[in-house]
C-alpha cells in the first residue's frame, strides 16, 4: 500500500520514455509559424526521403506569402492533388478573390475555403495528427506566417480493386469482397446497410504502425455493454506493429490457448453485415480484407452465405453434411485405428479377412501408418498452398494420387489406411469457416494416440474433454457452444436448421436483451418474447 503510488509513478514515467523513444508525444504540439522550419523539420522527421515531395508557391500582392503543399509520393492521388493545387493555391488572382488584407491569416482563410470546393478539407494544429495524416496519404498545406495546416483528404496510391472473394467461395450470392482499404471496406457495408443507426468508430492501435481501426455495430440492437467491452479492449492494446487482423484477434480474445476459435473472420461483406443485423460488431482493420466479427459461438462457423440464398430444405441438408464432415475429421482415423487395433470384433467377417490380407507385409503398426499418410497428407496440403496458382492445384492432385498408389504397392500402407485419410481430407473442405477446420486438423493427431492406446475409450475421454473445454469458453461473455449449452428451443431457428423467412421470427437472443422482431406481417411485428432473452 506505502509503495503503491511510487510503482505507478514509475510505470507512468516508463510508458513516457517508450512513446519519446517511438518518436510519439502524448501532448498536443502547435505546428510552428516559419514556413522553412516547418518545411525542414517534417524532412528531417521523415529521414529527407526523396519520396516526400515538397512544392512551394507564392501567391497575394506585394508582399508576396509563401506557401508549401506537402505530401508522399505513392500515397496519394497525383491527378488530385494537381486539381487541389490548381483550384486552391494557384487561382486566379482577380480582385474578387484576393481579401481585403494582403495578411496571411486572410490569406489561409481563403485558401481553405477553396480548399473545401475541391475535397475533404479541414485545419489541424497538431503535430501527431499531422503527421498521421501526412503518411496515411493526406496532403498538408502551410502558410507562412500562419499558426495550423489545411489537411487535404486525396489519398489514393495504388490499391487492389473490389473482386470476387477467393477463400469464402459461394454459387449463389454477391460477388465483391473486401480489399485492404479500410475506407473501401466500410462502404461496401454502408451500401448494404442505408439506416443511420450503423454506427462507425475508428481509432488508431499500434506504437509505430498507428493502424487505423474501426468498429462498427447497429445502434439500438447491439448491446452497450458489449461495445463498451469491445472498445475498452482494443484501447488496452499496448503493441508497437498490426500488420493484419490476426494480431487485434490475437490481443483481444477471451481465452489464447484454445484449440478453437473464438473470433470469426469474413471477407464477405453479406456475411458481415448479417451479423450486424443480429447485434454482433464488425472490427474492421486497415490493411487487410479480413474483417473480424464478434461475439462468435461454434455454429457460427457451419454457416455459409448462400444458405439465406437458396431453399430451406437445400440449406438444411448441406448444414448437416458439414457437420457430418467435422465429425469425420476429428473422428474418422481414430475410430479406424481403436477397432483394427483394439475391437476386432465389430468389424465384418469378410471386411476383418479383406483388411488382414491388406496388412500381411506392413511392416508398420496401424498408428504409425495413420500418422505417415496423415502428415504426407498435409505437407501436399501446404505445398499446394504455398505453390504457385497455376500448377499448385495439379501437384498437389496428381502428387496424392502418385504418392498413395506407390505407398500401397511398396507395401508400406494399406489400401484402406489410403481410403480413409482422403476421405478425411475431403471432409475437411466442407467447413465455411476455414478456422475451424484447422481446429479438426490438430485435434485429430491426440484422438488417433487416444484410439491407439485405450481404443473407443480413448476416444470417448478425448471427447468428453473435448465438449468440457468448448463449455468453458466464453466470446466476450457468450458462451461458444450457445444456442445448444444452455439450450435453448426457441432459438434453434437458424443452427442446425433454418427457419422459412416467411414464419415469423425474432432476431437470435444472443446477443442482448435489445432484439426487435426481424419479419412482420401486414406491417405488425411478430411477438415472441421467449426470444428476447441474453445468454450472455
Amino acid at each position: 500500500m506505502f509503495f503503491g503510488p511510487l510503482i505507478r509513478a514509475k510505470k507512468k514515467q516508463k510508458k513516457k520514455e517508450i512513446v519519446h523513444e517511438l518518436g510519439f508525444q502524448e501532448d498536443k504540439q502547435p505546428l510552428e509559424r516559419d514556413l522553412d522550419r516547418m518545411v525542414d523539420r517534417i524532412k528531417q522527421e521523415l529521414g529527407n526521403s526523396p519520396d516526400v515531395i515538397v512544392r512551394t508557391f507564392q501567391i497575394g500582392s506585394s508582399p508576396l506569402i509563401q506557401v508549401a503543399a506537402i505530401y508522399i509520393e505513392g500515397l496519394t492521388d497525383i491527378e488530385k492533388v494537381n486539381d487541389f493545387v490548381t483550384h486552391s493555391l494557384l487561382f486566379e488572382q482577380k480582385e474578387n478573390e484576393l481579401p481585403q488584407s494582403n495578411d496571411p491569416h486572410c490569406m489561409f482563410d481563403v485558401i481553405l475555403s477553396r480548399a473545401l470546393t475541391v475535397g475533404d478539407a479541414k485545419y489541424l494544429n497538431d503535430w501527431n495528427v499531422m503527421m498521421h495524416a501526412l503518411l496515411s496519404g493526406d496532403i498538408a498545406v502551410f502558410v507562412d506566417n500562419c499558426e495550423g495546416s489545411i489537411i487535404g483528404n486525396l489519398r489514393g496510391g495504388e490499391r487492389r480493386g473490389v473482386t470476387a472473394p477467393e477463400t469464402e467461395v459461394n454459387i449463389r450470392g454477391p460477388r465483391d469482397s473486401f480489399n485492404e482499404s479500410i475506407g473501401t471496406n466500410v462502404s461496401l457495408i454502408r451500401r448494404r446497410l442505408k439506416s443511420p443507426n450503423l454506427w462507425l468508430e475508428s481509432m488508431r492501435v499500434g506504437n509505430i504502425t498507428q493502424t487505423d481501426v474501426s468498429i462498427m455495430y447497429l445502434k439500438g440492437i447491439a448491446e452497450d455493454r458489449l461495445v463498451e467491452e469491445v472498445r475498452r479492449r482494443l484501447k488496452d492494446i499496448r503493441i508497437d506493429a498490426i500488420l493484419e487482423s490476426g494480431n487485434i484477434e490475437d490481443l483481444i480474445q477471451d481465452q489464447t490457448y484454445t484449440p478453437f476459435p473464438t473470433i470469426y473472420n469474413s471477407e464477405r461483406p453479406d456475411v458481415v453485415v448479417g451479423n450486424l443485423l443480429e447485434g454482433r460488431i464488425a472490427v474492421l482493420v486497415d490493411g487487410t480484407p479480413n474483417t473480424l466479427i464478434l461475439p462468435t459461438t461454434f455454429s457460427q462457423f457451419f454457416k455459409a452465405a448462400e444458405d439465406y440464398y437458396q431453399r430451406v430444405e437445400f440449406t438444411v441438408f448441406m448444414r448437416l453434411i458439414r457437420y457430418f464432415g467435422f465429425f469425420v475429421v476429428m473422428l474418422l482415423p481414430s475410430m479406424y485405428i481403436a477397432v483394427t487395433t483394439h475391437h476386432h470384433e465389430m468389424i465384418p467377417t469378410l471386411l476383418a479377412i479383406n483388411l488382414l490380407a491388406q496388412r500381411e507385409g506392413v511392416p508398420f503398426p496401424v498408428f504409425f501408418e495413420a500418422f505417415l499418410m496423415e502428415a504426407a497428407f498435409e505437407l501436399m496440403r501446404e505445398a499446394g498452398t504455398r505453390m504457385p496458382r497455376a500448377v499448385g492445384q495439379a501437384v498437389s492432385t496428381v502428387g496424392a494420387i502418385v504418392l498413395g498408389q506407390a505407398a500401397v504397392e511398396a507395401g508400406i500402407v494399406t489400401a484402406m489406411m489410403v481410403i480413409v485419410v482422403s476421405f478425411t481430407g475431403i471432409a475437411s473442405f466442407t467447413l465455411p469457416g476455414f478456422t475451424l477446420t484447422t481446429s479438426a486438423r490438430l485435434i485429430r493427431f491426440p484422438m488417433m494416440l487416444a484410439a491407439s492406446t485405450f481404443g473407443f475409450y480413448g476416444i470417448f475421454m478425448c471427447t468428453i474433454l473435448i465438449v468440457a473445454h468448448l463449455t468453458s469458453l466464453r466470446s466476450f461473455g457468450i458462451p461458444y457452444l450457445s444456442p445448444f449449452a444452455p439450450f435453448g428451443f426457441k432459438r434453434q431457428k437458424d443452427t442446425l436448421w433454418r427457419s422459412p423467412f416467411k414464419t415469423p421470427a425474432t432476431r437470435p437472443g444472443l446477443i442482448g436483451p435489445r432484439q426487435e422482431t426481424s419479419l412482420q406481417k401486414d406491417g405488425v411485428p411478430s411477438s415472441d418474447q421467449n426470444d428476447q432473452t441474453s445468454e450472455g
